[in-house]
């Protein structure tokens, strides 16, 4: 065979193989990657503001109720415990309006809940004031100091007692174990509170009932020696008198 045969048959040879299922497969070529990807986060507003005005948008945010801007401030570096003139936090201020949702953000971070102003009111002794059993509920995780006094030396349920919040001490009392003969230091407990400030109508009489109901002890005095009942018969709060006299006697 001749050597130009030989070369004809290889060509033909290679085309043919080419043509076969069988033969050489190119390379298939490469695909874009279609694996997902994070989503940016939006910028936060507050990044690269100076600490001193952190801190004010802070406290401004907690007057103003907004929850959304406590925690993109915080994040931003913002202190949760920055103090206004009157040394109250971003919680205190929350607290003091009743603004639950910059409340509950600021209870996320971990706000302190027994943070003093310059009057000595807490967080947590201001919902005594308010009356506020939502705003209590948002505070009592943070595992408040029951037993801290306001400037008058007393705890939260006495000035509730005080106002007639008769939803918040009865929350208070079922709830916690707050000390419902804690004395005051005008030498009053939460009832006699009720009795000596309050009305002496509906609220008050509940009061009584309730703190009654939960271990309070009618026979302690205030500093001069006269009892719950005897304040209650002075004013004329007939109702409440009976009803002390009903624990006297049972």
């Amino acid at each position: 065979m001749s050597v130009r045969i030989f070369g004809t048959m290889l060509v033909a040879l290679s085309l043919l193989a080419a043509c076969t299922p069988d033969g050489p497969v190119s390379s298939p070529t490469p695909q874009p990657s279609t694996a997902p990807t994070s989503p940016t986060p939006p910028p936060n507003p507050y990044d690269g503001l100076g600490q001193p005005t952190l801190d004010s948008e802070l406290l401004d945010a907690a007057t103003r109720d907004d929850g959304e801007a406590v925690t993109l401030l915080a994040a931003a570096g913002a202190d949760i415990e920055t103090r206004d003139g009157k040394r109250r936090t971003p919680l205190l201020l929350a607290v003091t309006d009743d603004n639950l949702d910059a409340a509950r953000a600021l209870a996320a971070l971990g706000a302190d809940p027994d943070a003093s102003d310059d009057q000595q009111d807490t967080p947590w002794l201001v919902t005594g004031v308010t009356g506020s059993v939502k705003m209590a509920q948002v505070l009592l995780p943070l595992d408040p100091d029951l037993k801290k006094r306001n400037r008058f030396g007393g705890i939260s349920v006495i000035p509730a007692s005080e106002r007639g919040h008769v939803d918040y001490v009865a929350w208070v009392v079922s709830n916690t174990d707050i000390d419902v003969n804690h004395v005051n230091d005008p030498g009053w407990t939460a009832l006699l509170e009720a009795v000596i400030l309050g009305e002496g109508t509906s609220r008050w009489q509940q009061i009584v009932t309730i703190l009654l109901e939960h271990g309070a002890d009618p026979s302690i005095a205030d500093k001069d020696g006269v009892t719950a009942l005897t304040h209650a018969r002075r004013k004329g709060f007939d109702e409440i008198a009976a009803i002390l006299e009903a624990e006297q006697t049972s």
